[in-house]
Order: C-alpha cells, then structure tokens, then sequence
C-alpha cells in the first residue's frame, strides 16, 4: 500500500473522496493509502471464501450477509479499512452504503504489500469495534488460516487452521477450509 500525497481526512471525508475514485483504498490514522492490484490467487481465494461464507448463511438461515470487498469498515474518526470479505447480522444495509457499522466477522487475504499491516494494525483496529467476533487472515498460497476469535473480556484467541472447519459463533457459521481452497 502506497500513502497518497492528500490531506489528512477523517472517515467520513474519505468516503466522499473514495467514492467519486476509481480503485481502492483504505484510510489509516488520516492518511489515504492505495491498494496493489491483486494477483489471481488472491482473488480467487478471496472469492471462494466470500462464497464459502454465503452458502454457509443460506445453510443455517441466519439473519446475516456477506460481502466481497467493496465495503468500508470505519474503525474509529480517521481510520477506516476494506476488508476482502465480511459478515453482518440483522437488517439488510441500505445498496447505497458505503459503509458496514457492524461486522461479526472480517476477512483478510494476505498479499505481499499489507501483510504487516493486516496482522499488526488491522488485527488491533477491527477487534476495537464490539460487533467484531472473528478475524481471519488467509493465506492465499496454501492452506493456512489464522483464526482469532474474541474470548472473555479483552482476551482474543488465536489459532491456526490447516484443514478441517472453523466454527464461526457467533453467528453460527462453519467455515471448510477445503471449501476456501478449493481441495
């Protein structure tokens, strides 16, 4: 990710701004950063997973949604990210939104240019947020997943998944891990 050379923003500055650009972006401490382009496996990771998510929804009937990237998730007055999948409970939001106010759980999908910061400051930022649940940080190169999941209090659990299932409750989702990687 490359800082663009803009004035600092807060979220809902960078909304406006982001909203009339072409590509993605993502606002941390004020400033705007662009995304890489991705590469194939990336996304196609990146999409099996959001499908994964989907069917799993569709499966239970839960009250939830997913989305691919495309979304903002606001982390607090001048950092907001776009995570590459998401899932929400309760009401459908608006198609006009901009923006998920409350994720249970936020998917990254590790690439050469934010693996740093996907599992130091987005790691910190989405579990400020009480909706969060789960983050998952997938490796797109091979079965890999790092599950955290909000524990007792302030604690977040961690473990790291190579096959099998990940059980996502709440809301009452099982990820297969062959399912994100096609195996």
């Amino acid at each position: 990710m490359t800082a663009l050379p803009l004035p600092r923003m807060n979220v809902d500055e960078y909304l406006a701004w982001a909203a009339a650009k072409p590509g993605r972006y993502e606002l941390y401490d004020g400033s705007v950063y662009a995304m890489s382009p991705e590469g194939v496996g990336h996304a196609k990771v990146k999409g099996a997973v959001y499908a994964a998510l989907t069917a799993g929804i569709k499966a239970r009937c839960l009250p939830c949604h997913a989305l691919p990237d495309g979304v903002t998730v606001r982390i607090e007055a001048t950092t907001a990210f776009e995570p590459d999948a998401l899932v929400y409970c309760g009401k459908e939001a608006s198609s006009t939104s901009l923006e998920i106010t409350n994720p249970v759980i936020i998917v990254e999908v590790l690439s050469p240019s934010t693996r740093r910061i996907d599992v130091t400051k987005k790691l910190a930022g989405y579990f400020q947020l009480p909706s969060v649940a789960h983050y998952l940080i997938i490796d797109p190169t091979k079965p890999f997943i790092v599950h955290h999941a909000r524990g007792n209090g302030d604690k977040i659990d961690t473990r790291i998944v190579n096959d099998g299932v990940i059980a996502l409750e709440p809301p009452g989702l099982e990820l297969k891990i062959a399912d994100v990687y096609g195996a």
